[in-house]
């Protein structure tokens, strides 16, 4: 019960932070030093990618009318245009990440540490502060995701590639902010994060789940579907909030979040330990 319980809590932690632009990887470090679960290695490295499926399926369920460009009418299948574009771009947004999949594993040797992870959460979140002060007079150049270039998705997936190289930089917080840097309101960069995750997110942790292996023990399919189901929920009220929120705010308290956590991850790792 006590393994569970550390799955709810860390089910609870990825539903919040993988959408929120505050790096789930800085969170789940600290959570997992203090509440490390009985578990080896490799399964814990797999199990922090795999229950990102729960969160991705929270969006799937809210958006799925944006972004299933099919429907059925009078016996004929329907076919989107503007969603299938939609898709294309996400694909080409993806291709910047893409290249780099096959060093994965030395990125997370190099970096997957506390200190290059805490400087990456204050280094985005000056960037946050700076770009919104930017932005103050200024109005969103796109307000659709039918208006986002093909040349303004590639450089959203150069942001995104940049978080798959260093842990804490988070993928939603460098997407959002790529996005906003180049004209994007608020709303539109969250949500073309929000779509742009689905097949990074189920890519990465098919990766993950090939490189463990499928010889799961009950307990060990127990741990992901809790921790996976809990994510699923949490996602959905996270996702919801951050919609609403940036209607009428802009994105610095995430910012001076990101700053103090990493100092806090700083302090913790150099002095107290």
């Amino acid at each position: 019960m006590i393994e569970i319980l550390k799955a709810i809590i860390l089910g609870i932690v990825e539903g919040i932070t993988e959408w929120l632009p505050i790096s789930s990887t800085g969170h789940i470090i600290l959570v997992d030093e203090f509440l490390k679960m009985n578990v080896s290695e490799q399964f814990m490295s797999m199990f922090t990618v795999v229950i990102q499926l729960g969160a991705i399926l929270a969006v799937v369920v809210i958006y799925w009318n944006k972004i299933f460009p099919f429907r059925k009418k009078e016996g004929k299948i329907l076919v989107n245009k503007n969603k299938i574009i939609m898709w294309i771009k996400i694909v080409i947004a993806c291709l910047p990440a893409a290249l780099i999949i096959p060093f994965d594993d030395k990125f997370e040797e190099l970096f997957h540490k506390p200190i290059p992870i805490a400087l990456a959460l204050i280094i985005v979140g000056v960037l946050f502060i700076l770009v919104e002060n930017r932005n103050t007079e200024k109005t969103a150049k796109i307000n659709s995701i039918n208006d986002i270039t093909y040349k303004a998705a590639i450089i959203i997936g150069v942001f995104q590639m940049i978080a798959g190289i260093f842990p804490g930089v988070s993928r939603s917080g460098a997407t959002i902010l790529g996005g906003i840097s180049i004209g994007l309101s608020r709303t539109i960069a969250a949500e073309f994060t929000f779509f742009l995750a689905i097949p990074v997110m189920f890519g990465a942790s098919f990766i993950k789940l090939l490189k463990f292996g499928f010889a799961f023990t009950g307990f060990e399919i127990t741990l992901l579907l809790v921790a996976s189901l809990v994510s699923f929920i949490v996602s959905i009220a996270t996702i919801k909030f951050l919609i609403s929120y940036v209607k009428k705010h802009d994105f610095k308290i995430f910012g001076w979040y990101r700053i103090a956590l990493g100092i806090l991850v700083i302090l913790y790792f150099t002095v107290l330990q």
